[in-house]
């Protein structure tokens, strides 16, 4: 059986006596549920991020990439070369699929989902 300072380093936070009791081991294995549900909890958001953002077409996505860097709709428009009124339709379009109303609920649900803000070109 390997040592404490051994079994910590490859990932074990807790240590138990040869003899314990029942409440020893509950305590023991708490910090671990704990993380296991914040894990889940974590993964369950991203899942449900992914869902949304996949409900988006590709130009509706770039959009959205561009829009959460924090460029105005005129920006947008001359950096994809169309006009300001399209990127209004499809960043308008975004915020319906998602269930959204502000920008900053945007940029959260990108982020959950993993998804990178376009680069600014600045």
């Amino acid at each position: 059986m390997a040592s404490w300072p051994e079994s910590s380093s490859r990932g074990c936070w807790a240590g138990l006596e040869r003899s314990f009791d029942s409440g020893e081991l509950i305590e023991a294995v708490k910090p671990a549920l704990g993380r296991g549900k914040e894990y889940l909890h974590k993964r369950g958001e991203r899942r449900e991020a992914h869902a949304l953002i996949d409900k988006l077409t590709p130009r509706e996505f770039e959009v959205m990439q561009l829009v959460t860097t924090g460029m105005l709709n005129k920006q947008i428009a001359a950096e994809l070369h169309t006009a300001e009124k399209t990127i209004e339709i499809h960043s308008g379009r975004v915020m319906q699929k998602l269930g959204l109303t502000s920008l900053p609920d945007l940029v959260r649900v990108s982020q959950r989902a993993g998804v990178s803000p376009a680069r600014n070109p600045e």
